[in-house]
Formats: structure tokens, sequence, C-alpha cells
């Protein structure tokens, strides 16, 4: 009976959290949706539904007589062109608002139907949350807010094919409501060999019938533009922007920015395009034999972005689709691709990769990449694989006893013993970086406030006797070496010694790696408010007191914005100093975790030289260092109070893989059957 009791109990708490945490997602979503819909409507009229009011728009090509493709604006097929004429007539207000609220129960809708799409069998927490996040990614993906911002109709032919493939089940209304996806876009016909492959050979010719019959009534009500659109441009590869711009994220386009051009390039984007339908629509059949349904849709889309002459970033959402496929044996392995694709789909390729000149082609065509290894190469896992619902779980270790009986404020976030992924750890650490970046950059002030605060500086250094940033600069340009010296080591060393410590900490200690992971990011997310909350002009911006920047060279302080500097960095993210504090938080974690005394001697000359050589480029102030020093312990002690302290119970038992607690439940019913 107590059991029972307690089953009962703990069954009705695990319905209470994951209640909260559907209401809270669906907040989330309602928030976004409401803010992308506030950030259209109230903008400027001529910024707003640019594509649209090139169609429909006063001067719009749907209003001027002659052609639709004589300016190359409108991008659409004839019929497209024939369905959008009769809004033409509507009042510019009302329809941009009509049109935003009908884009947005359009991703409403597609969400839903997404969610109630997952491969069975599904868990009941994965039934209740699919929805709001599903609305929430789609509402956070660069295509769906570029729908939005454009006007555009590539929502459309996706929610047609979701539904034709997932909701209806008659095979005639399924095929019609494909033909009408593949009639806006033609490329959506790919699903036709889905169908057919899969059994569904009715709804994939009805798809083929109605597509060539609306195409038909499109060229019989307008032939001058479906001989333009089909022959002329070749079924629009030749419409709208600069095929060869990175906007188009499509084979062809890739293949125009790799510098082919002519007939070479034709060839080559021919045989590819084979090769990516061959490959890409078996898997896509494969996996919806094995029940798989909504990835092998995804999938299928893929192939049509990457085939297509022309994928505009609005038109590529069937990437973020393909998240719901599961790859890895590993429970830690498997945020991998979801990560990936988020990332991909919600945030520019600038972001992801660092600039440099090898990873050009990746990061210019990440949504490329992304479709053709969701279409030809991610290996996702089928329903029948052991791992799809066990995967090897992930060890954990029990944090060891605090002086404080609340500590770890957050239980749940247990410590794990094994390493993370490397590469979605880079990726992590990457996207990390650039959105610090990014905010460091926002967090500017005014050059009156960042002065006056210097001043304020320097007036508190005076009466604590610490102002030694002129005499110590002056010393150093008078030494040509030191110059030289101080000048490397502050350029050279910010990032590369935390991140090496980072490396061995992962290979050598990986429940460690967390710990110093967590603390760093810790203190680097405080430092950000203080660059926000008090912007402050280092020694060598501040005029009149003679400071020489040995880093950069002379400044031109008569310009507010202090040159080509500016582009580069925000000049007033001067307190906390992050050159100081990162160094410091080198040489605590080498303190704490080396084993010998000589490399804890030798970590704590890091901070030493870097305290010295930010004063002596005139770069910092020394209280600087002192806010660097604040936000790092701030950050180890945040850690602390959050997830415990750094030293863990290590079980002495590791935990079974999902294979042999798969044998075992066999054997278990097994044994129940006799």
């Amino acid at each position: 009976m107590a059991n029972a009791e307690h089953s009962v109990r703990g069954s009705a708490t695990a319905d209470s959290r994951i209640g909260a945490a559907r209401a809270a997602l669906w907040l989330f979503a309602a928030v976004l949706a409401v803010r992308q819909t506030a950030a259209v409507l109230t903008s400027p009229p001529g910024e707003r539904l640019t594509d649209l009011g090139t169609w429909i728009g006063e001067n719009g090509v749907l209003h001027v007589p002659g052609s639709l493709y004589d300016e190359g604006r409108f991008t659409g097929t004839p019929f497209a062109g024939l369905v959008l004429k009769p809004l033409a007539r509507s009042a510019e207000q009302s329809l941009g608002v009509a049109w935003t609220f009908g884009t947005l129960l359009l991703v409403v809708a597609l969400g839903l139907v997404a969610a109630r799409a997952l491969p069975i069998p599904v868990s009941r927490r994965s039934t209740l949350l699919a929805a709001p996040v599903a609305i929430s990614l789609l509402m956070l993906s660069l295509p769906v807010r570029n729908s939005f911002h454009l006007g555009q109709t590539s929502i459309i032919p996706v929610l047609l094919v979701l539904l034709g493939c997932l909701a209806v089940r008659s095979e005639r209304p399924a095929g019609l409501l494909i033909g009408i996806g593949a009639a806006l876009q033609p490329t959506v016909l790919l699903f036709a060999p889905l169908l057919w492959f899969t059994g569904r050979r009715r709804a994939a010719v009805t798809a083929a019938g109605s597509f060539a019959a609306l195409s038909a009534l499109a060229w019989a009500a307008m032939p001058g533009d479906s001989w333009a659109y089909w022959v002329h441009h070749v079924a629009g590869a030749g419409l709208g922007e600069s095929p060869d711009s990175l906007a188009n994220q499509s084979l062809h386009g890739a293949l125009l920015r790799f510098g082919l051009e002519g007939p070479l390039e034709i060839a080559v984007f021919s045989l590819l395009a084979a090769a990516v339908v061959f490959f890409g629509l078996r898997r896509a059949v494969r996996y919806a034999q094995d029940g798989q349904l909504l990835l092998a849709v995804a999938l299928t889309g893929c192939v049509a972005v990457a085939v297509s002459p022309t994928a505009w970033q609005h038109q590529l959402l069937w990437v973020l689709l393909a998240v719901v496929g599961r790859v890895g044996r590993r429970a830690s392995d498997r945020m991998l691709w979801p990560v990936l694709v988020v990332l991909a789909i919600t945030l520019p390729g600038k972001m992801l990769l660092p600039n440099l000149t090898v990873l050009h082609p990746v990061r210019d065509n990440v949504l490329l990449v992304a479709a053709l290894a969701a279409a030809c190469a991610v290996p996702f896992l089928k329903l029948d694989s052991p791992y799809f619902r066990r995967p090897v779980p992930t060890q954990y270790a029990a944090p060891a006893p605090a002086r404080w009986a609340r500590v770890p404020l957050l239980p749940f976030w247990r410590r794990v013993l094994s390493r993370p992924n490397l590469l979605l750890e880079l990726l992590v650490i990457r996207v990390g970086y650039s959105v610090y970046s990014h905010i460091r950059a926002a967090a500017t002030g005014s050059v009156g406030a960042a002065e006056e605060h210097a001043r304020q500086i320097h007036s508190v250094e005076g009466a604590l006797g610490i102002d030694i940033e002129h005499w110590v600069n002056q010393a150093v340009v008078r030494t040509e070496w030191l110059e030289a010296f101080f000048n490397f080591y502050y350029t050279s060393f910010h990032f590369v010694v935390p991140l090496s410590i980072l490396g061995v900490l992962y290979v050598r200690r990986p429940s460690d790696y967390r710990w110093a992971r967590a603390s760093l990011a810790f203190a680097t997310v405080l430092a950000l408010l203080g660059f926000w909350l008090y912007p402050l002009a280092p020694p060598r911006l501040m005029p009149g007191m003679g400071f020489i920047d040995t880093v950069h060279g002379p400044q031109d302080l008569a310009n507010p914005d202090y040159g080509a500097m500016t582009a580069v960095t925000n000049q007033y993210a001067a307190m906390p100093s992050l050159h100081f504090g990162w160094s410091l938080w080198c040489g605590l974690v080498v303190l704490v975790l080396a084993p010998k005394l000589w490399m804890k001697l030798l970590a704590l000359l890091h901070p030493l030289f870097t305290v010295c050589a930010i004063v002596a480029t005139a770069n910092h102030w020394v209280l600087d260092a002192v806010g660097g020093a604040a936000v790092v312990g701030a950050g180890f002690g945040l850690t602390y109070v959050l997830a415990g302290r750094r030293k863990l119970l290590i079980p002495a038992r590791s935990v079974p893989s999902a294979r042999s607690a798969h044998d075992a439940d066999d054997k278990e019913t097994a044994a129940a059957r006799v």
C-alpha cells in the first residue's frame, strides 16, 4: 500500500512538472508570435512585406499591364500569380494586417501538424510538449522570420505537403494537396515519387495530375507569362536575386559561387542533382517504410532544396523538419543533430563558424550543407534499433556534501563523468562567443559617460594610491624590448591559454572540464552586465592624460568613433577586464587541478603577466583588473551554489549500456511468460 501511494504521489509530481513546462512553453510560443507580428505591423510601410508589395502594391507587377516577369521581381509560378491577382485590388493596409495574421495561423497549423506526426512510440511528455516546441522553433527560424518580413507564400506549400502526407488519409485529396503545393513551388513535385514508392500510388498520380492541370490552367489564362516562366527562365531559375548570391542555398547557387559557369556548371549541377535525388529519395522511402513518415517528408524536402535552381531563405523550412531524426547511440550524442539543425536554421553562418578562409565554403553554404547532410549522409536510427528509445545512458556522479544544506540549489543539474560530444562542445563555444561579441559590441554607451566613468576610476585609484597606469605605460614605452613583449603577450594569449586548458581538461579530466567551463561561462556573462551598466574609456582613449596606445598605435581622439577600431570591438568595454579575468581563471583552474607544484607556480605567472600587459599597453585601469577578479570569483561561486562542490562521489559500478538493458528487459519478459 505504501509503495502504491508513493507511486501515485510520484506520478502526480511528474504530471505537475510536465504541466508547468507545457504552460511555460506555450507562453514562450505566444510571446514569440506576438513579437514577430508586432515587428512586422509596426515597421514603416516601405520596410514591411516588401515582396508582397512588389507583387500587389500600388505599382506591383500584378497591377501593371504586361508580363509578370518583365522586371524579374515576381519569382512565383504563373499559377501563383493567377491566385494572387484577385488580392491586388485589396487595400494595402488591411491586406498587410490580414496577410500577417494569416501567416501566423499557417505557422501554428504547421507546428501542430508536425507535432502530431512524431514517430510512434512517443513518450507522454513528448506528446504534450511537442506542439509548443515546434511552434516556437518555427517562429525562431530564419525562413519563417523571412516569410513574415517579406510577405512570402513559401509556408503554404510546406503545409500542403504535410497535410497531404501526414494528416489526410484519403488518396485523392492527399494527392490534390501536394499537386497544389507543386503548382505553387515546382520542386514539391518530388513528393510524388515518395508517395509512389511508399505504396500510395493513387495519391502520387493525383499529385502529378493536379500539378499538370493547374499549370495548364495558368497557361491557358496567361500563356505569355507561362512561356516566360517555364521556358525563358527555365522554371524560374533566372528570376529574383542573382543566382550566385549567398541567399541562394541550392547546389546551383553553390557551384556558381565556386566559380563554375556555363555548360560545365550545368553538367556538374545535373550530375550532382541526380545523385542527390537518387540517394535522398531512397533514404526517404526507407524511413517512411520504417514508420518515420515525418522524417521521410523532411528528407524529401531537403532534396528539393538542394536540387532546385534557386532555394531562397524563406523556402528552407524543410531543413528544420529534419530535426525529428534521432542520431547517435549514446544519450550524450543525442542533442548534437537537433542543436546543429536549430542553430543552422536560426542563426547566420558567420555566427556558427569562425572567419577563416578555409571555412568560408561551409560558412557561406551552411543551410545547403545541412540539407545535403540530412538527405544523403546523416545515419538516422530506425525504429527497430535498440538505441532508438534507449540510448547508452550517461554516467552521472553525485556531488560531494557541501557546507550548506541547500547547496546545490539545482539538484537536477547533475555532474556528468563522461566527455561531452566534441563537435557539440565546439559549436556551443563558438556560438556562445559570437553571442558574447554581439552583446559586447552593442553595449557601447556614450563617449561622455565613458570618459566620465574613467575620470571616476582614476580619482578612486588616486585616493587609494594605485594610479600607476601612466608611470607604467611611459616606462614600458621607453624600453623597446619590454614594449614588444607586452604587446605580444596582450594580443596572443587571451584566447590561446583558456582554450588550451579547456582542451586538456576535456581529454584528461572530463568532469572537471564541465566545472571549469561553467565557471568561465558565468564569469563572462557577469562581465557583460558590467559592459552594459558601466561603459568605461580605457586609458589609451582618454584625452589629455598622455597615455600611449602601444598595441594599436595613435588614436584620433577628436573623432568620437575613434576610426576603424570601432568596427572591430566595443571601445568602452573595459570594466571588468576579461583579459585579466580569463587569465585569473586559467591560473586558478591549474592551481586547483595541477598535480605538480611547478605547474601551479607557472600557471600563476599568466595572470601576473596579463595584468602587467593590460596596464602597460594602456588598455585597462588597475581597477578593471579588480573587476575581472570579482566576476571570476562570482563565476566560481555561482557554479558552487548551483551545481555543488567540484569534488564528486564516483559510483562504484558503471551504468549498463542500452543493449544490455534491452537484453535484460527481454529476459524479464521471457521469465514472466514462463
